[in-house]
């Protein structure tokens, strides 16, 4: 079971409202680093450990910042989040750069930042070496196909539109020792939000086996693997924490028992998103309109474009109603958003207490794929982004969109002359 306690209280986001109306997301600077620390001992006596954050998750270059201070480095996958990472200071081997169907320009600006560059596919080496030259040290993403089992939110990972097939692996590594490069990476991706902590040991053997096999027939020596992302978080009540210690301590073993043995010591890296920020950030949104007919709708002043995932995934996220967190819940509801589509639903028959009109509901983890998915549609505007330090005060670290960048791309002006 996992606490669903909030870091603050009704009269302090009464008092936040005021400034900042709602809907918004608000993020926990104290939770997010004590988190961090807690990845960082896991995993300290893990070969050369390091975490590079996954910016989609969160692409905000305040939490980039404080996750910086903490030691991690930037999992980037686009020119956006190669520039953010560089605004938050990180910059150089501190940033993954692993992006598919990927510009030239992005190659470019990822070499010039010194980013460890992870190529998609085998094609991309012909790609890259055109556009801004090969570098040092460069990286191949893995896609096992059947060899391991994908997830239900990812997908089969021979279904996926990612990586190298085990045969591309070896070509490309001898086409880079041809070409010169001196320093090699190995890289997957094949879970996300997965809860299962021996999920995450099974792809580090499978990848710990390919690099012995590799490092044999090649002859080339890896300096690091990374064994991607995808922890999952306990969205639910009931669910328990992904324990760092046992993911840590599974990796360790399987580490000593193929790559050691063969007299191998890479790096190990991660790239997680999600279990960084996502427990520690919150929607905060006000009930607007109650509505009854065939069931009993929540109307809140949020919607789909402020928190994708319930309507997109069906997912789940906990909501506590400010100020009757010790109610009985008692009262089944629907709790939407204003779009003009049905699945629009932040909750579908949830048990609350009793709700009305002007109660501030709090929409719990939604510090990772939460703002990063926002869009427009219906000209809904994106919410602001707050940050409580770890003082306990409270500081903006995004405004709210207004209806004039809505309309700042049209050009308007061309108008009155269209025919």
């Amino acid at each position: 079971m996992v606490s669903k306690d909030l870091p603050f209280s009704l009269e302090k986001i009464e008092k936040v409202i005021q400034t900042y109306p709602t809907p918004f997301h608000i993020y926990d600077e104290k939770a997010i680093r004590e988190n961090a620390k807690d990845m960082l001992r896991a995993f300290s006596a893990v070969n050369g450990f390091k975490e590079f954050f996954a910016v989609k998750a969160l692409p905000n270059p305040y939490i980039l910042k404080i996750l910086k201070e903490e030691g991690f480095g930037a999992d980037c996958s686009s020119l956006a989040e190669l520039l953010l990472a560089e605004e938050a200071g990180i910059t150089g081997e501190n940033i993954m750069f692993s992006s598919n169907d990927t510009p030239a320009d992005e190659f470019i600006k990822a070499k010039e930042l010194g980013a460890i560059i992870n190529l998609d596919d085998i094609s991309h080496i012909e790609v890259l070496e055109k556009a801004a030259g090969l570098p040092e040290i460069l990286c191949f993403r893995y896609n096992p196909g059947p060899l391991k089992e994908g997830n239900a939110l990812i997908g089969k990972p021979e279904e996926a539109k990612y990586g190298f097939t085990r045969e591309q692996l070896f070509l490309g590594y001898s086409i880079l020792k041809e070409k010169g490069v001196k320093r090699f990476g190995l890289h997957t991706m094949v879970a996300s939000n997965e809860l299962n902590p021996d999920y995450f040991v099974e792809t580090a053997r499978i990848l710990f086996e390919v690099i012995v096999e590799i490092s044999k027939k090649v002859g080339i020596d890896f300096e690091f693997v990374n064994l991607g992302g995808g922890i999952g978080i306990p969205y639910r009540p009931e669910q328990d924490r992904v324990p760092f210690d046992k993911i840590a301590g599974g990796i360790q073993k399987a580490y000593e028992e193929i790559l050691s043995k063969n007299g191998l010591n890479p790096k190990v890296y991660l790239e997680c998103g999600r279990v960084i920020t996502g427990p520690y950030g919150y929607l905060v949104t006000t009930v607007r309109h109650l509505k009854s007919i065939y069931k009993d709708y929540v109307g809140t002043d949020a919607c789909m474009a402020n928190l994708m995932r319930p309507g997109m995934y069906g997912a789940y996220h906990h909501i506590t109603v400010l100020g009757k967190e010790n109610a009985p819940r008692n009262f089944k509801y629907d709790v939407t958003g204003s779009l003009c589509e049905n699945n629009d639903k932040f909750a579908v028959d949830r048990m609350l207490p009793k709700v009305e009109r002007g109660d501030i509901l709090v929409i719990h983890d939604t510090g990772a794929h939460g703002y990063a998915m926002g869009f427009n549609y219906n000209g809904k505007l994106r919410s602001a982004e707050l940050l409580m330090r770890s003082s306990g005060s409270i500081v903006q670290i995004r405004r709210a969109e207004t209806i004039a960048d809505y309309f700042a791309t049209l050009d308007l002006k061309g108008l009155n002359h269209f025919k």
